[in-house]
């Protein structure tokens, strides 16, 4: 058994060890593993367990584990009552408590498992069975790198279960439940890493409406991983005194996430005050990831579809910001449609209210099926939502993509698509009538969708 009394000094280890000072220092600092005792003069001491822990990590160093990797290694196993030093000359040597095996890259076979790991963790979420759920994670965790694990267990995971949500074949209590495992599972990981190493922080905050935060979550724990401090604000964070955010925080860069037209379009009133104070927008997100031409109207710079090459991207970035992307400016007809939209929004969806209702909705006046008021309310607010965030972004077109989505979900959950033109008819008509000749753009893509 190791001897824990504290009697070797920092040359004695760095001796036994091969490590510089500094790397010593550093590890001390990062990783806690280390808590040195001090003399009566005030030099550091070590213990013979130290030294035998340092020399524990460096050969996994040397079997080609990065040292975060070896760290979480090493209290993986401690956490499973496992003593590492007797864990055989490789770390995975020794089989786990679940039956599975750790090791430091992903193999073949290990990605082979990590499909399978991600099928049994979405089965055990739509069955609401929460141990099962986390000890796929914990499985997962012991096969592959962290980011791998989060990447291709998690993040896939959760895409899937949306995916399923949005064909009808599972309910919003499903998606949400899974969501909240794999936040919870985010927040715990996020708070087991090692303190930054890098000079500077970064600031994580979606823009305004944007309720959905796992992506920018995930995102904050992979650049903590990369010794990055970030302050994370979360979903939906109004622009009220963003600037006194920004002045307290002073970040290298703001980090943000859109997934739907609403919320790119608040991303770019979110980047307007960004830049206004000096500093720059990184950003990414579904709705980019649909629609590329969107990313030509964000005054920021563009993150990419892949989450895990997020943090090679930010250090680029924060070593040498490229000339901000320039934004085309609103067409007229664009501004001229977007002011008349938001001063009679109001009558517009009045009148909206009122054909439909009265069964006008059709241009034939054919009597058509009367909609739920419920779901006419939540008609209006959306697409009145979507069609003012088009104009803000100078594309009426890409009310195509919302459009189309909503569409795929009408018939997934076998409604018809009579429902989404008839509306669109009836929409038509209130925009004729109250917005006064300042509806081109509004009008000319009602005409393809009306009929």
């Amino acid at each position: 058994m190791s001897d824990y009394t504290h009697i070797y000094n920092l040359k004695a280890v760095i001796h036994e060890t091969g490590l510089t000072p500094e790397t010593l220092r550093a590890w001390e600092r990062r990783y806690g593993l280390l808590k040195p005792q001090r003399s009566p003069g005030g030099h550091r001491l070590y213990s013979q367990y130290d030294i035998e822990m340092l020399q524990w990590l460096v050969a996994r160093q040397e079997e080609g584990l990065s040292i975060s990797r070896a760290v979480e290694m090493w209290r993986s196993l401690e956490k499973e009552g496992q003593n590492p030093l007797l864990q055989g000359s490789h770390p995975h040597v020794g089989a786990h408590a679940n039956g599975l095996v750790a090791s430091p890259t992903v193999t073949p076979a290990n990605v082979n498992m990590l499909d399978q790991l991600r099928a049994g963790w979405i089965e055990a979420c739509l069955t609401y069975d929460e141990p099962a759920a986390d000890q796929a994670l914990s499985q997962a965790f012991a096969i592959a790198d962290p980011e791998v694990a989060c990447v291709e267990v998690i993040q896939k995971g959760v895409a899937a279960i949306g995916a399923l949500w949005y064909q009808g074949e599972i309910s919003v209590q499903q998606e949400h439940f899974a969501t909240a495992l794999a936040m919870r599972r985010i927040d715990s990981l996020i708070a087991a890493a090692p303190p930054s190493t890098r000079l500077g922080r970064l600031l994580a905050a979606n823009p305004p409406g944007e309720e959905h935060s796992f992506g920018l979550l995930l995102m904050t724990y992979l650049l903590r991983r990369h010794g990055w401090e970030v302050v994370y604000l979360g979903a939906n964070v109004p622009l009220s005194r963003l600037d006194a955010t920004l002045e307290a925080t002073a970040p290298k860069l703001v980090l943000s996430v859109a997934q739907t037209l609403t919320s790119a379009a608040a991303l770019l009133a979110m980047a307007v005050v960004v830049n206004a104070h000096g500093t720059s927008l990184a950003y990414g997100g579904g709705i980019f990831t649909h629609y590329p031409a969107v990313t030509s109207r964000i005054p920021g710079y563009f993150l990419g579809n892949s989450l895990a090459a997020v943090p090679e991207t930010v250090e680029r970035l924060v070593a040498d910001l490229p000339p901000l992307p320039g934004v085309p400016a609103l067409p007229a007809s664009y501004g001229l449609a977007l002011e008349a939209l938001r001063e009679k929004e109001s009558l517009v969806i009045d009148a909206v209210n009122q054909a439909l209702r009265a069964g006008r909705g059709e241009r034939d006046h054919a009597a058509p099926q009367q909609l739920e008021p419920t779901y006419l309310e939540t008609a209006n607010r959306f697409f009145t939502r979507d069609l003012l965030s088009a104009l803000t972004m100078g594309d009426i077109h890409l009310l195509d993509h919302a459009v189309g989505w909503l569409e795929g979900l009408l018939s997934n959950y076998g409604l018809s698509m009579e429902l989404v033109r008839r509306y669109f008819s009836a929409y038509q008509q209130a925009v004729q009538q109250h917005l006064d000749g300042q509806a081109g753009p509004i009008l000319d893509w009602l005409d393809k969708h009306a009929t």
